[in-house]
């Protein structure tokens, strides 16, 4: 394929869907999905047959729309009207009414399912890595290509060098957005400059953090975004062929990749001879066996090389010797979902959106005690306050904000007095947290905070590969600990021997699971240490008041 050749198939993809009197966007994620949303689009093409109106509306299925807590969620675009209608809660009937009113060419009747366009939840976001996400089939090429997808690919491979695309990447400012924050142009850099004719780059796409879906629905919705990025940066480091690493728990993510690499391939934007250059990029895609650990760079190396997903000692840094020895690219799925909108709309324009020391938008799975759950995307800076009671519509009826955990199981719990905080990597960390992969979970004052360090540490303790003692028998020994302090046998020796065991694994375990494991025992103990004084003291609660964990992704976990 050339570039001539991609464009006259947005443009013809462009042109069929103009001639189409309305496109019905229906959410097939796994959010909407679970909650039946198959039904409703199978309701929606048999209503549009039955009415006789497949040449001028289109039942579209899609990848998240955001407001996962309101889904089943539908999106009605029609040509005649200046505005989109959204539609929460929808079933099968109501799909067929709608069709109905369409064909009748009357207004839509079902007010109950409708869904203000107006709600800061929508307006207050800002879409980049998610501007396609809940738009388009992610099932054909042509609708992304149609957005101008794969014309990045085109303008690098025709403009830019090797070099001048990572000092691009530099320029922007964009850090990795699976957690470390690493400067995403520099870590390029290295790869590139690692003497070697075989390099490899890899999508890391091994979300485990309880609460969080960034990735998932990121790889659902628009998973050419993330093939695109990886053939960016393969061109950018020299590497020839890669890998997407997806959680063996995310089968729509998997069939979708591999819908896409395939579509692709047969398009000529994978293989040889891309866009009629002489580079040219395989693409595979390796699925997990479900171990937390496999998030850490060597582990999940190891574990797409066939082996038992266990971290190694750096240095060497994968950037030296990677996959099978050999110099690796590893980017989070969201780092690489951004990096085509850079290629297209220049650093500049990416460096002028958040802080400056955090630039662009940062994807959130907003979660917990909050009115509005679901997908967000904002601008780096933006506040606590503004995401749990703006964008995310407030506290629960009859609830009141108590903390909000952010970063999972590396991460810590903020409290009230720090709503005002901006949300980015130096604010996180001063404040004993992280950004973590962008889970983010909201908790109300009925929330033991005891409990929730309990609960994060049970989760290391059962994730951890057990390859290094610290963290090995340390995460048992800390979880034992808050055990008894949560059951009110805890004395305050067993709380100062807690608190030297989080400094011990922190300081010496292998790797990051480890060494932030910690993390949200350290915070609770910063902010809510009289609840620990409490329990030990062997206070009673206040009458009435349960203590409970928050609901992550429906399950409650006390």
């Amino acid at each position: 394929m050339t570039e001539t050749e991609l464009l006259s198939i947005a443009e013809t993809e462009r042109q069929r869907q103009s001639q189409l009197r309305c496109r019905i966007g229906t959410c097939v994620s796994t959010g909407c999905l679970s909650g039946g949303s198959m039904g409703i689009f199978d309701a929606l093409n048999q209503a549009v047959q039955q009415q006789r109106l497949t040449d001028r509306v289109e039942v579209v299925p899609t990848g998240c729309m955001g407001l996962c807590s309101r889904g089943p969620l539908v999106r009605v675009t029609q040509h005649d009207q200046p505005q989109e209608t959204f539609l929460e809660q929808m079933t099968p009937e109501a799909g067929r009414q709608l069709v109905a009113d369409l064909a009748a060419q009357k207004s839509i009747e079902l007010k109950e399912h409708f869904l203000d366009p107006h709600l800061p939840f929508f307006t207050r976001q800002k879409k980049i890595v998610l501007a396609n996400a809940g738009q388009i089939n992610p099932e054909r090429i042509e609708e992304y290509i149609a957005r101008d997808g794969y014309a990045a690919l085109a303008k690098v491979l025709r403009e830019w060098s090797p070099q001048l695309t990572c000092d691009e990447l530099t320029r922007s400012g964009l850090r990795g957005r699976g957690g470390a924050g690493y400067p995403t142009g520099v870590k390029w850099n290295l790869v590139r400059k690692s003497p070697g004719t075989t390099k490899y780059v890899i999508a890391n796409g091994d979300e485990g953090d309880p609460g969080a879906y960034m990735d998932r629905s990121i790889m659902e919705a628009d998973p050419h975004r993330v093939v695109e990025g990886l053939a960016i940066a393969a061109y950018a480091v020299g590497a020839k062929a890669g890998y997407i690493y997806v959680r063996g728990e995310y089968p729509i993510a998997v069939r979708r990749l591999d819908q896409a690499i395939k579509a692709a391939t047969k398009r000529g934007l994978l293989g040889k001879g891309i866009l009629g250059t002489n580079f040219e990029f395989t693409l595979e895609i390796r699925i997990g066996a479900g171990a937390f650990v496999c998030g850490e760079e060597t582990a999940l190396i190891a574990s797409v090389e066939g082996k038992r997903g266990l971290p190694r000692p750096r240095p060497p840094y994968p950037s030296e010797s990677g996959l099978y020895g050999c110099p690796t690219l590893i980017n989070n799925v969201e780092t690489l979902a951004a990096v085509a909108p850079i290629c297209l709309h220049g650093a500049d324009w990416f460096a002028s959106i958040g802080t400056p020391t955090s630039k662009g938008t940062k994807v959130f799975a907003l979660s917990g005690a909050v009115v509005h759950n679901g997908l967000i995307e904002v601008p780096m800076g933006t506040t606590l306050r503004d995401i749990v009671f703006e964008i995310g519509g407030g506290m629960l009826p009859g609830k009141r904000f108590k903390a909000v955990q952010t970063g999972g199981p590396s991460g810590g719990c903020i409290p009230e007095s720090h709503l005002d905080l901006p949300v980015d990597y130096e604010s996180l960390q001063q404040a004993g947290s992280i950004m973590g992969s962008g889970g983010m979970i909201i908790m109300d004052d009925g929330t033991s905070m005891v409990d929730v360090a309990r609960f994060f540490m049970e989760f290391c303790r059962d994730e951890s590969c057990g390859k290094c003692i610290p963290c090995r028998a340390g995460t048992v020994q800390m979880y034992h600990l808050l055990d008894t302090i949560q059951q009110n046998r805890g004395t305050l020796e067993d709380l100062q021997l807690l608190e030297e065991l989080c400094e011990v694994v922190k300081a010496t375990s292998l790797c990051g699971l480890g060494q932030t494991a910690p993390n949200p025992v350290l915070s609770t103990l910063k902010y809510f240490r009289d609840e620990y004084l409490a329990k030990i003291a062997g206070r009673r609660r206040p009458q009435g008041l349960v203590y409970s964990l928050p609901v992550l992704n429906g399950v409650s976990h006390l």
